[in-house]
């Protein structure tokens, strides 16, 4: 088992070998990080929408009491 284990670590002798997989990883890190405080954005205008929305119908039934 630990035979098929070892052959997916791989160490290369030249370390230049890393700069290509370190490029990736930091294109895709940057990548996450935009998408992540995209979301953030987009939840806080959301939620924005929601309050307002939750303050309009307060008023609306202030406005409008109802019988029971």
């Amino acid at each position: 088992m630990t035979f098929i284990a070892g052959l997916f670590l791989y160490f290369p002798e030249d370390k230049s070998e890393y700069i290509p997989a370190a490029i990736s990883f930091f294109v895709f890190f940057i990548m996450a990080v935009l998408v992540m405080r995209l979301i953030i954005k987009v939840s806080r205008k959301e939620q924005q929408k929601q309050l307002d929305a939750e303050e309009r119908m307060k008023k609306w039934r202030e406005e409008n009491p109802s019988d029971s």
